[in-house]
């Protein structure tokens, strides 16, 4: 499985919605927010444009719901490269 390319940022991102820390937006163009602050807009539209996070529900507009890891997501924190071997 080929993994898209990622930067250091994009790659805590990813860490901190596995984590439960995320939050996409309702808005027309989904903003992300993890730990309440807003992340970096570009990276975020890479994320979901690779299919690598999702919202777990369509947010109602101007409203906010959890972020998910899709299933490449997952693998790519839980098993691939991006996966954290000191994480129980």
């Amino acid at each position: 499985m080929s993994s898209p390319e990622l930067n250091d940022r994009e790659h805590a991102i990813l860490r901190a919605i596995r984590d439960g820390r995320g939050e996409l937006s309702g808005h027309r163009c989904s903003e992300l927010q993890v730990d309440g602050c807003w992340c970096d807009t570009v990276a975020t539209w890479h994320l979901l444009f690779e299919g690598l996070i999702a919202p777990v529900r369509p947010a109602p507009p101007g409203g906010r719901v959890p972020a998910t890891l899709t299933s490449l997501g997952e693998f790519l924190v839980g098993e691939g490269p991006l996966a954290d071997k000191n994480r129980p």
